[in-house]
């Protein structure tokens, strides 16, 4: 139990000794210190302006669309058919997380996500880990639904007017192409609404969200007319490995609630509505994925799902015979995508507001301009690295590193709930995991088990983000921290 009553610390003629390293690198952020900063910037502040309508539609936005209309032409050919166990398993493994998502959402109700319920529980350098895996997960994710935004985008350019983009502007270099212009372009389309700010770009976002839904609902009604059973038999062909390695690809399609717990300084009642929009929309989301996936590979042979990226709409051309089903669902796509673009660009903005507040990065990303209430400056910035990251990396390569970067961050998450159970026992909590701490031991046992489904370069690419996030850490964050200050250490803290 932290001594909360604990006397500061008054400094003697010869100056305070000196923490040493391990005591500066274990230091916390006390939770009451986090609320109270909430949304505040430098020059402005964020504005309160989302209910649980919104924050569960941020939620579904950042997740309905990855993985059903983008990964599933990845993962179907490491599954097979059983790639509906690998949505199962995937979203189970989500769920043990989302519920301690809740329940620290419900209790620190800050824009930091899994960022700030590690410094409050397990100290800065596992926050700055934490954080720096929250950049790979959503600034690597922009990127690789964009990629797949092209693809649909020349379905419906082809159903619509008969041309489609070159292949050289539609692809990145290795798939074939030299510049994927499609995928610069939805980034910057999702940087425009966030500029405009928080309650601008989730009018938008709900919008979309309602578009997505009711095409996967379509597809489900028309392509299961054209089911067949045998589509089924030798169900696991690549084994459970292959379940494995596909869940774990397509893992990274689970990450919208993480996408809600960054709005806590933007909500309007954070500590109520943060965990009824986390658990809400991971049950409409996980029903969804599943049926969907169902139907495309009762409706199409699993070996065939390796020619492209836009598989629905062209499942829709194939059991109706006609263009017109496959050019509506491409359009509902090219919507559904944008969509999950806009909300995960917006996550990141907020992790990087959040760390720069603490002084981990530079200020320019906590700079709130005071008429829009949103972080400008941090906004443009992320979007063009994002943008061209999209442009240039393959949607493989993207969708692992991202799958792994989400893994990491979500076992702290399941190792924080309980830290902060047994430190801060007396806390109010909107929301309590159930049966703590088996679940999040649960949590955390299955994101190390996805994590090691993926493959080795995953693995290399994941540790030389570390090393490089590691050296930024001890080269500017660990002397910048604002915990670092005399005046901002608190007994907590130290």
């Amino acid at each position: 139990m932290l001594d909360q009553g604990a006397p500061p610390h008054h400094d003697t003629p010869a100056g305070p000794a000196s923490p040493g390293l391990a005591a500066r690198l274990m230091r916390r952020k006390p939770v009451e210190t986090l609320v109270a900063e909430g949304g505040r910037g430098e020059g402005g502040t964020l504005r309160r302006s989302l209910g649980l309508w919104q924050l569960t539609m941020i939620s579904i936005g950042a997740t309905l669309g990855t993985g059903i209309f983008v990964v599933l032409g990845e993962a179907v050919p490491k599954a097979g058919p059983a790639v509906t166990l690998s949505f199962v398993i995937a979203g189970l493994t989500a769920l043990f997380s989302a519920l301690s998502y809740a329940e620290l959402a419900g209790t620190i109700p800050v824009s930091g996500s899994s960022y700030s319920y590690a410094y409050a529980t397990m100290g800065e350098l596992v926050a700055w880990i934490c954080g720096w895996c929250l950049v790979l997960e959503y600034g690597v994710s922009v990127a690789a639904v964009a990629v797949g935004w092209g693809e649909y985008l020349n379905e419906l350019l082809d159903g619509t007017i008969g041309v489609t983009i070159p292949a050289a502007l539609s692809a990145p270099p290795g798939d074939g192409g030299v510049f994927n212009l499609p995928a610069l372009i939805v980034v910057l389309l999702a940087m425009t609404f966030l500029l405009g700010g928080a309650r601008e770009s989730a009018r938008a976002n709900t919008i979309m969200v309602v578009v997505k839904i009711a095409a996967l609902v379509l597809f489900c009604a028309i392509g299961v007319q054209g089911f067949r059973s045998g589509n089924y038999e030798n169900f696991m062909p690549l084994g459970m490995a292959g379940v494995s390695a596909a869940g774990a690809t397509l893992f990274f399609s689970y990450i919208g609630f993480d996408a809600a717990s960054t709005a806590g300084e933007e909500a309007k009642n954070a500590q109520r509505d943060l965990p009824r929009a986390i658990m809400l929309s991971l049950v409409i989301v996980t029903v969804l994925y599943v049926l969907v996936a169902a139907v495309a590979v009762g409706a199409r042979p699993w070996r065939t799902f390796t020619d492209s990226e836009a598989s629905l709409a062209q499942i829709m051309t194939d059991v109706t015979g006609q263009d017109f089903w496959g050019t509506l669902l491409a359009f509902c796509a090219v919507v559904a995508i944008a969509s999950v673009v806009l909300t995960v660009l917006y996550g990141q903005t907020r992790v990087l507001f959040a760390m720069s507040r603490d002084g981990l990065v530079p200020k320019v990303f906590s700079r709130v301009h005071p008429k829009t209430g949103a972080p400008r400056a941090n906004t443009l910035i992320v979007s063009l690295f994002c943008g061209v990251l999209a442009a240039a990396i393959p949607l493989g390569q993207l969708a692992d590193a991202t799958s792994i970067g989400t893994l990491f961050a979500f076992a702290l998450v399941n190792v924080a709930v309980v830290v902060l159970r047994r430190t801060r026992p007396d806390m109010r909590r909107t929301f309590r995991v159930p049966l703590s701490p088996v679940l999040p031991a649960l949590g955390f046992a299955f994101c190390v088990w996805m994590m090691g489904s993926l493959s080795t370069v995953t693995w290399v690419v994941f540790g030389v983000w570390m090393a490089v996030g590691l050296v930024f850490y001890f080269l500017y964050g660990h002397r910048r921290s604002r915990l670092a200050a005399p005046d901002t250490v608190t007994p907590e803290a130290k």
